[in-house]
């Protein structure tokens, strides 16, 4: 019979998949010898079942009650009974940290008679009160549904008619006075009363907490970090011990370093004679950790040794949540921290210099997404700025936009291009669909751990939290500075995360740190930079799969080196021929006898030339695949419904010249339905005689020029769109023909070369033996072989129905951002197998833009390709991502 239920001392950190990752480390804590309150874990198995039958699975009640009397029996107090009350907390507890995302509901256990049995064990009436008005907040808002408004009117009334803004004003009256107001909300909101059976209570709880796993907010921030929906969640529930008892209570989140630069030290926040709701909530402004020593230093010298067991135990930065009642230290929680892209990077090189970790696994605690990050521009130090105040640098970054004060505001005005910043009191999870559409977030609440500052550092954008100066005006739709002055929606403000400052208007940003010493710019070191070059040398010197850049001129072919690109993977050619030049393509397309296309041909020879050469230097010694033309025909010729209109109302004017109707007669013979399944890629080189020829000159005269100077060069000709090996022959034998020629040649000798095809279609995935035997290299062009495959134009589905394929999760994340394994992947693998069966030195790479894309570069490494190519600044990413995929457990 399957096992639903887990004492903490029954589990272990390492069955996330099972306990949770809340429930798992409470075991482990408990294991540990560490002060945790007693209690059980719920698996996620049990939350599967409940949420694919739609009630709790067989036994697990006669579990949950046999492990509830265990409880009672070790505490000496039974759930809820009125003299002196057992009461438990009920808490979520994904696999994967969801920081707000579902539901904890506390004080579980208090009704109308255990309330005076808590008040007189504790010898504290209000503290006793407290309690309860909070049972029936949470329980209101998370079981029965209830808008938290509600409440929390009820709440700012009551301190209006005290004359106070601090909830610590209130006294016990006033919180008796609340409970019945809040018990009345329950009724008129929910139609029911408020449950007095403590057991009702927390089964209510617990199906609650399933259920919450399939909200709204989790849903939406399980896609922003591509966590799988069928995960479920466990449910902890737990003997509650009491930060509001007084002001020797309190309670805290602690980081073992700072979770924003990753400097070592004390780091977090406290709040005396509070719950940890109070704390994430943000709703009070905390105090620094290191407070606690001067209120309780037993306690904090306590803390600060479990600090350092929980780092070392779990060789990490751990996020912990504490609570101490009267004196006595209590464990609630801790997990690996979320961190900035910058602390991951400093931690993983400090733990390697502990002796913590080695290399490889300092490498696999980074990723792309976050050395991405670590590229971004950031404010100029020098540039003139005007100060509005300074909050807490909670998430770094650079980030300016518009003031909004609501998250659906927030997704409306980034939806039509606008760059918002989210500015509130304080954030709720109801607000993440904001943070997401928000360039960066700004609240006069909460501090380091609230809710807005832990979201914002896992997903990477710019936080500054618990700037108290500004008073936040949501209704009003505008916030008020010290000084008295108004900033509005719609009004231009910058903020500063790494210190903390907020900004009117728009500041000038420059490169990162990181980013300079990318490009070469500088070379100032610091903690940061030391710690992301030991690790990309690292993963230079593990990885095997090489990476290349996607570059047209050498002006990107000189940055993409900069940037460690050992070659360049796709030069598109028909990029060369835009602007002044794209006349010259239209002519010769349109181009109608022999004579007129060789013109047009011998105009762009010495262009094309100079275009290669210019690249050929920039990568010298490295190998360089030069895509021939491939341009969807309509780029290169007139608008056809614009020639129309012209020829048109030319004749209609009697202006209408022999030459204007003649080429309207060839774009219509042109015109195409679908350019992008039409006259394209190797059909249009075959189809338009001598148009490859020119470009395989250009290619090779170049190269011959430069060998002749002693350039080492190594083209690689690619022949794009091909479907059948024919296709390929027949080009492969006009490169023959071309590469023959005395002026491509040095010293007698053909200049070296490789010729290969760019695989894009099904069917050359299909047929890829057949073309093996001509083809020396396979180029996968994942952007058209997703296209081809899936069926759909990238540039029309994107703007008509991707979004709601992503919001319903028929997308967990777009095709054309990170590979579909499944179908275009299967394409990828079958073609490399078939190929190489053929040709066992075949050189197989990737050139779309799945190149710089972390999850897809694991794929190619696992798929055994040679190199993977991208946009010069995506190099570094795929770099680490490519030692990572090295490294990885998974191989």
């Amino acid at each position: 019979m399957t096992k639903f239920v887990y004492d903490f001392a029954e589990g272990d950190r390492d069955q996330k998949d099972l306990l949770g990752g809340k429930g798992a480390n409470l075991a482990e804590m408990t294991n540990l010898g560490l002060p945790v309150p007693p209690g059980f874990t719920i698996t996620t198995e049990a939350c599967r079942v409940y949420l694919a039958e739609g009630s709790e699975p067989p036994g697990l009640a006669d579990e949950v009650t046999e492990h509830l009397v265990a409880l009672e029996k070790a505490m000496g107090k039974q759930l809820g009974q009125a003299d002196d009350p057992l009461l438990v907390s009920v808490r979520s507890g994904a696999k994967f940290s969801m920081p707000g995302m579902m539901e904890t509901v506390l004080n579980v256990g208090l009704n109308d008679h255990s309330v005076h049995g808590l008040a007189s064990q504790a010898g504290d009436d209000r503290f006793a009160w407290d309690s309860y008005r909070r049972l029936i907040q949470m329980f209101g808002a998370t079981v029965l549904g209830i808008e938290a408004e509600h409440f929390g009117d009820a709440l700012e009334d009551a301190k209006k008619a005290k004359g106070t803004t601090n909830d610590l004003d209130l006294d016990a009256g006033d919180f008796t006075a609340l409970v019945e107001t809040f018990k009345g909300v329950v009724r008129e909101h929910a139609g029911r009363d408020f449950p007095q059976d403590p057991r009702e209570q927390m089964d209510l709880a617990i199906r609650a907490v399933f259920d919450s796993w399939n909200s709204p907010r989790a849903h939406i921030y399980r896609r922003q970090e591509r966590i799988p929906a069928d995960l479920g969640t466990a449910v902890s529930v737990c003997s509650m011990v009491f930060g509001n008892l007084g002001m020797d209570s309190g309670t805290g989140v602690a980081f073992t370093r700072d979770p924003a630069s990753g400097e070592q030290g004390i780091y977090g926040d406290y709040l005396q004679n509070a719950q940890g709701e109070d704390v994430v909530a943000g709703i009070r402004n905390t105090l620094h950790l290191t407070e606690l020593e001067r209120i309780d230093k037993a306690a904090y010298d306590e803390l600060l040794g479990i600090m350092t067991t929980l780092e070392r135990h779990y060789r990490d930065l751990c996020d912990i949540e504490f609570t101490i009642e009267r004196g006595k230290l209590w464990m609630l929680q801790t997990r690996v921290g979320k961190r900035t892209a910058a602390a991951a990077f400093t931690v993983a090189v400090q733990l390697v210099d502990e002796g913590l970790i080695d290399m490889d696994e300092a490498l696999q605690r980074v990723t792309g997404h976050q050395l991405a990050q670590l590229m971004f521009p950031r404010f100029d130090r020098d540039a003139e700025k005007e100060r509005l105040t300074t909050g807490m640098n909670a998430s770094p970054g650079a980030a300016s936009g518009i003031a909004v004060f609501d998250s659906p505001t927030a997704v409306r005005r980034a939806k039509a291009g606008e760059k918002v910043l989210l500015v509130r009191r304080e954030t709720n999870p109801d607000d993440l669909d904001g943070m997401i559409a928000a360039e960066g977030v700004l609240t006069s609440r909460g501090g380091r751990t609230s809710h807005a500052a832990v979201v914002a550092r896992g997903m990477g954008k710019t936080a500054v939290c618990g700037a108290e100066e500004l008073e936040v005006d949501v209704r009003a739709k505008k916030m008020t500075t010290p000084d008295g002055r108004e900033i509005v929606e719609g009004d231009t403000i910058s903020i500063d995360g790494t210190n903390g400052e907020v900004y009117l208007g728009e500041v000038p940003v420059v490169s990162s740190p990181v980013m300079a010493w990318f490009e070469g710019t500088s070379r100032e070191r610091d903690e940061l930079v030391d710690a992301v070059d030991r690790i990309m040398q690292h993963a230079d010197g593990v990885r095997r799969l090489r990476v290349r850049a996607n570059a047209d001129t050498g002006e990107d072919s000189a940055l993409a080196r900069t940037f460690g690109a050992e070659g360049i993977g796709l030069c598109r050619t028909e990029h060369m021929f835009l602007g002044e030049r794209r006349e010259l393509v239209e002519n010769l397309v349109l181009a109608e006898t022999r004579d007129e296309r060789e013109k047009q041909l011998q105009a762009l020879l010495p262009l094309q030339i100079e275009d290669f050469t210019a690249i050929y230097r920039a990568m010298a010694g490295l190998p360089v695949t030069i895509r021939l033309l491939d341009p969807p025909l309509h780029e290169f010729l007139p608008d056809y419904t614009d020639l129309s209109v012209e020829v048109a109302l030319d004749r209609e004017r009697g202006q209408l010249t022999e030459e204007k109707e003649e080429l309207l007669a060839n774009v219509r013979r042109l015109h195409e339905q679908n350019p992008m399944l039409g006259l394209r890629g190797v059909r249009l080189g075959i189809a338009v005689p001598g148009l490859f020829a020119m470009q395989i000159r250009a290619i090779t005269r170049a190269a011959a020029t430069l060998a002749a100077e002693g350039v080492t060069v190594l083209p690689e000709i690619m022949v794009p769109l091909v479907g059948t090996v024919q296709e390929l022959q027949a080009v492969a034998a006009e490169i023959a023909e071309v590469v023959a020629e005395p002026e491509s040649a040095v010293d007698g000798k053909p200049v070296e070369h490789q010729v290969g095809t760019m695989i894009e279609l099904p069917r050359a995935a299909l047929v890829a033996a057949q073309i093996a035997e001509t083809a020396q290299f396979f180029s996968f062009g994942t952007n058209d072989l997703t296209q081809t495959t899936w069926g759909f134009s990238r540039d029309d589905v994107e703007s008509s129905f991707f979004s709601e394929y992503l919001e319903t999760g028929i997308f967990g994340v777009s095709p054309f951002e990170s590979l579909d394994t499944e179908g275009v992947g299967e394409l990828v693998e079958i073609a490399s197998w078939r190929g190489r069966e053929v040709r066992h030195d075949l050189k197989l790479g990737i050139c779309g833009e799945h190149g710089g894309d972390p999850d897809s570069v694991h794929f190619f490494h696992r798929a055994g390709l040679d190199y993977v190519s991208c946009s010069p600044f995506r190099v570094p990413v795929a770099r680490l991502e490519a030692g990572r995929a090295a490294t990885s457990p998974e191989g």
